[in-house]
């Protein structure tokens, strides 16, 4: 900027001289008329003609790693704790007792349930002889018979809460932290511990709307964790059913063969998707789109003139930038000097970029 002021003033300056001396030698009066011939020259600019390219399109995005099946493991009924078995870290199979509650109480009430069931059967079977003579009425008889099978209910009820006095593992697993102790008195709301299948994980990650056409079931993706370069793939398995209204992307889910222990469940994730080949698109340098808000403007260089350009963009790398609407094959675009450039400024070619 300084350099252009002084070569403005410089040529201000020499036009005023010239001024004077035309006024001395032929009586015309100095003054406003004389300035206004001075013009600022037209701005040297790069350029850059647009051409198709074959890309591999393809979106970088953020993710995070979840386990396949997690959850925290509580007691069904109340009572205290006798039995715990939680090793922490370690991996247990479906249906491992994990811990027991004292069930003494219910046992009692099962053998004093099963007494009750052998009277209540001897009853019946005398009802049912006496009911053959017409020795009691049919509503006695029915009476005996309903006693052994509310006996029999009172049973299964009984059997349900002894089962339920064992906290055993949902599924396969490995097993979290401990938040309890033998002895201690629990109650459905206690967390025992917690359980997560990690043989296999859950990548869930979010892509912009315009390419959620794009993603399909069993697509491959790839990622990358932070500070490894080492890559690892998973299969798309499901998508949300919407697009998500404030963010405006749908949400991925990806299925992940868990065969290295670098893999923990929340893990972040640097996710790629190759969404295909795309021999005629349009990619620009970078340098060369102009924020503007929330739209996006280039200029483009059309007889000697700076024209403002508003463009959408899709994937980019790390020089250039896919336009998906705004330019056209054979345009030609400003790539330098951008900060200085007004809608129809008057520029010239300096160099072509490639």
């Amino acid at each position: 900027m300084t350099g252009i002021v002084l070569f403005v003033l410089s040529a201000c300056g020499s036009s005023d001289k010239k001024t004077t001396s035309q006024t001395a030698s032929s009586g015309t009066p100095a003054g406003p008329a004389g300035m206004a011939g001075a013009k600022q020259p037209p701005m040297a600019v790069d350029i850059f003609v647009v051409n198709p390219t074959l890309i591999n399109e393809r979106i970088e995005i953020s993710g995070s790693l979840m386990a396949n099946e997690t959850t925290e493991i509580h007691p069904e009924i109340s009572g205290r704790l006798v039995q715990l078995n939680v090793a922490e870290g370690k991996f247990v199979s479906k249906g491992a007792l994990l811990a027991k509650i004292y069930d003494g109480d219910l046992q009692g009430q099962l053998r004093k349930l099963q007494v009750q069931l052998e009277i209540a059967k001897t009853n019946e079977e005398r009802s049912a002889q006496l009911l053959k003579i017409q020795g009691i009425s049919k509503a006695d008889y029915d009476a005996s018979a309903l006693n052994v099978n509310n006996i029999k209910a009172d049973i299964e009820i009984t059997r349900a809460n002894i089962t339920k006095t064992e906290i055993r593992a949902p599924f396969s697993g490995k097993l979290g932290l401990k938040y309890i102790s033998p002895g201690a008195f629990v109650t459905p709301s206690t967390v025992v511990t917690t359980i997560s299948e990690v043989n296999k994980l859950k990548l869930q990650f979010s892509v912009p709307e315009k390419y959620g056409s794009e993603i399909k079931n069993g697509q491959v993706v790839s990622f990358t964790l932070n500070g490894s370069e080492k890559t690892f793939s998973a299969n798309v398995i499901a998508t949300e059913t919407s697009i998500g209204e404030d963010t405006r992307s749908l949400t991925v889910r990806a299925l992940v063969k868990n065969t290295d222990p670098a893999l923990i469940p929340g893990t972040f994730a640097n996710v790629k998707m190759i969404l295909g080949n795309n021999p005629n698109a349009i990619m620009i340098p970078n340098g060369a789109v102009i924020p503007q808000g929330r739209k996006k403007q280039v200029f483009v260089f059309k007889s000697n003139k700076a024209l403002p350009m508003e463009i959408t963009t899709g994937v980019r790398d790390s020089a250039n930038v896919q336009v998906l609407s705004g330019l056209f094959p054979g345009d030609t675009l400003i790539t330098s000097g951008l900060l200085f450039l007004r809608p129809g400024s008057d520029v010239t070619l300096s160099k072509m970029g490639k």
